[in-house]
């Protein structure tokens, strides 16, 4: 097993008892929350350790701000912008690690104009994984055959975001995982989750082409690997 690996089992697991230890168990969302932060520096970390390029970094900034601008121009809208859909292209077109960097950094970003608050980890680790896993190289290929496997790729992207976010509401109201709760939660969200999941396929099919030919020219243009 890949020693990487391990140092996160063993981090998370440090995290789990130190959490039980400190706050017997009665503070389920701070041990949650250690434990998405735990999850996203990694990556962080082995991007930061990379032989940096300038250009890499100015482009990953207006990535950045592209999407958190998709989310700004479409706040009237419930559950309808094209922030997710951005980022997973910016995952298919520029790699797992550059879709993580692009969703997390979004989402703290544009929390700047909604608010911050204890759900923000929680929506850079769903918004960072949504770009990661869409650069990962097989996923890559099969998401660049089709805009069925992407508008498909969308939909997958919104039912997680959703799932994974409402664990965030049951800590946040019970203090502790509820199966009863969640549930209620994801049958409550049914209308919103619907509206995302259309929202990212209508969106990543109709940003696409565009943004990917913008990318490659900039790629070729400025060297950027």
């Amino acid at each position: 097993m890949n020693k990487s690996v391990l140092l996160k089992i063993l981090v998370i697991t440090i995290l789990i008892i130190l959490g039980i230890a400190l706050f017997q168990g009665s503070h389920y969302q701070i041990i949650s929350m250690l434990l998405v932060i735990s999850a996203c520096i990694p990556i962080y970390y082995r991007y930061e350790k990379k032989q940096l390029n300038v250009k890499e970094l100015v482009l990953i900034a207006v990535l950045t701000a592209i999407a958190v601008l998709g989310r700004f121009l479409f706040y009237m809208i419930p559950a309808i912008n094209p922030m997710a859909a951005i980022i997973i292209i910016c995952g298919i077109c520029l790699g797992a690690e550059v879709g993580f960097l692009v969703g997390s950094l979004s989402a703290v970003t544009s929390n700047i104009l909604f608010g911050q608050g204890p759900w923000t980890p929680f929506q850079m680790f769903s918004w960072g994984m949504i770009g990661f896993i869409a650069g990962l190289p097989w996923i890559r290929k099969t998401l660049e055959k089709s805009y069925w496997y992407l508008a498909i790729y969308g939909i997958l992207a919104g039912m997680f975001f959703s799932f994974f976010m409402d664990t965030w509401t049951v800590f946040s109201i019970d203090r502790y995982f509820s199966w009863q709760r969640y549930l209620a939660l994801l049958v409550t969200a049914v209308p919103y989750t619907i509206s995302y999941c259309f929202s990212n396929a209508f969106f990543s099919c109709l940003l696409y082409r565009v943004i990917r030919t913008k990318l490659q020219r900039i790629l070729i243009k400025y060297d950027i690997k």
